[in-house]
């Protein structure tokens, strides 16, 4: 049936717009119910609801293409103008704006040749804003402390990193777990490289020195997530050393131009992160060999020169030997000379006596010499023996400070001790309170449980213990054979004679003995 059928005049069938407009939905939706169409993106907004509205334009025609909030966060290619992609999706209507459009599920770029253009479109903004520029890399901790890696915990990447860093040089390692390929790859690759940053110094997890993205080899697309311009920033952004290490040597992705050195893969990234422990204590030993050495020609190079100047200085004695030899020509004629000024004063003293005066005089002066040198010795031995008493009264003083300290100390150490006993004491009491409770408690639960097991409480709910002559009677038959049993009560105990027991057989009293009186 066709939707508008040839009638003429007023005969024809009359739509309302929105019959129309879900007419032309139906039959749309019907002839194309998913497609694939492939061409190149146009203009793309991106409004706060979360939906994604572009254009897929070729040389002579635009479609207009949605795709809705959930769907969005899952595409596997974020649209960017001037991609050329393949589109897969449903056609229907817009009745607001009488048009139809194109609800896109799924993205895939149109072929190597359009990632490589894209790739390389951006790779250009990138470095124009100077994130790929040499001045901005910073040179690599010679011995980082703790070593960050970005990457797969379950893959063979990590176990070969941790394995080369056992064979070098043992390091503590910090594996922060991402997705290494698919749509979750850049956010949680950037968000990494920026937790990383973020941990504070000296926190309760360690700040690392050193970064390592690192992921194993893989096709364009598998490693299109490090392409991403949300990873490349924050490499870039870092302010930890990051060395990259995606893929193999011929891949190349944009966080290797972003990062402060490129590794052709994860074992070399480990080798550049650290050194040779080996070589390390090689180049010690070496450098030690050499400071010895250093310091042996330091010392000994003086000492030789010593003992150059000394051979020039000649024998210390050769310089003495001529003013020993005068003294002893001198010595020798020193006895003869003495003698002689003797002789002569004696005979000039009688040709020539000294006056009375002089020699009055002179003994005078001596004597008030020795008077002076008498005070002089009295006041000395004066401040002698005050100052030898002032260092006895100080000694004592000391000594009755020290005895203070010492009874001081003697007494606070048996406070100390009396307090401890005093202590030991409550404690003691407090021991043995708990053990007389707990034992009371024991005792009681004790009591408790023989009562319950008891069977006097179980008289009190009305049984009865039998007993007999030879103990309990635990059964009618042997009750009925005994001529009497007793009967137990929680009050008290009642004789019975058993229904169909045998007559109570009389004993004969014995007849008195008789005493013989002789």
């Amino acid at each position: 049936m066709e939707l508008l059928e040839d009638a003429p005049g007023s005969n024809a069938h009359e739509f309302t717009v929105s019959e129309l407009s879900g007419a032309v939905k139906r039959s749309l939706e019907d002839q194309f119910g998913r497609v694939r169409v492939r061409g190149e993106i146009g203009r793309v907004s991106r409004p706060s609801s979360g939906h994604l509205y572009f254009d897929l334009k070729d040389d002579r025609s635009v479609l207009a293409a949605v795709t809705w909030k959930g769907q969005a966060s899952r595409l596997a290619q974020r649209p960017e103008e001037g991609m050329e992609v393949i589109a897969t999706g449903r056609i229907t209507t817009f009745p607001g704006q009488s048009k139809y459009q194109l609800i896109v599920d799924q993205i895939e770029p149109a072929g190597l040749g359009a990632l490589m253009a894209m790739l390389e479109k951006r790779r250009q903004a990138l470095a124009a804003e100077g994130l790929f520029d040499e001045g901005r890399k910073r040179p690599l901790p010679s011995l980082p402390r703790v070593i960050g890696v970005v990457t797969s915990p379950s893959g063979a990447v990590i176990r070969d990193i941790l394995h080369r860093l056992r064979d070098r040089f043992p390091t503590r390692v910090l594996i922060w777990p991402v997705a290494v390929q698919g749509e979750g790859c850049a956010p949680q690759v950037a968000a990494a490289i920026r937790g990383f940053n973020d941990l504070a110094v000296g926190g309760p997890i360690p700040r690392p020195d050193l970064l390592i993205v690192a992921r194993g080899g893989g096709s364009l697309e598998d490693l299109w997530g490090f392409n991403e311009e949300a990873v490349v920033r924050a490499a870039a952004e870092s302010r930890i050393p990051l060395i990259s290490a995606v893929g193999h040597e011929t891949d190349t992705t944009l966080i290797d131009f972003a990062s402060d050195r490129r590794a052709p893969t994860p074992t070399a990234a480990a080798e550049m992160a650290v050194p040779v422990l080996a070589e390390l204590a090689a180049r010690l030993a070496e450098s030690q060999a050499r400071l010895t050495r250093c310091a042996t020609v330091h010392v000994e190079r003086p000492r030789q020169r010593l003992r150059d100047l000394s051979r020039a200085l000649g024998r210390p004695a050769a310089l003495t030997e001529g003013a020993r030899q005068r003294l002893d020509l001198w010595a020798g004629r020193l006895d003869p000379a003495l003698h002689g000024l003797v002789r002569a004063r004696r005979h000039q003293l009688a040709v020539r006596p000294m006056p009375v005066a002089l020699l009055r005089r002179f003994m005078d002066g001596k004597g008030h010499a020795l008077h002076r040198l008498e005070h002089r010795l009295d006041a000395a031995s004066v401040r002698r023996l005050e100052r030898r008493r002032d260092r006895m009264t100080a000694m004592g003083e000391r000594l009755d400070a020290s005895l203070a300290r010492v009874m001081t100390t003697a007494r606070r150490s048996i406070l100390q001790q009396g307090q401890k006993v005093v202590d030991l004491a409550r404690r003691l009491d407090l021991a043995l309170q708990r053990s007389i409770r707990t034992r009371s408690e024991a005792l009681q639960r004790a009591d408790r449980m023989r009562l319950s097991l008891g069977y006097t409480e179980t008289l009190k709910r009305g049984f009865v213990v039998v007993h007999g002559p030879d103990g309990v009677v635990t059964s009618a038959k042997a009750a009925r054979q005994m001529p009497q049993v007793e009967l137990e009560f929680a009050d008290g105990k009642v004789a019975a004679r058993p229904e169909g027991a045998p007559p109570k057989t009389t004993r004969k009293p014995k007849p008195p003995e008789q005493k013989s009186l002789f």
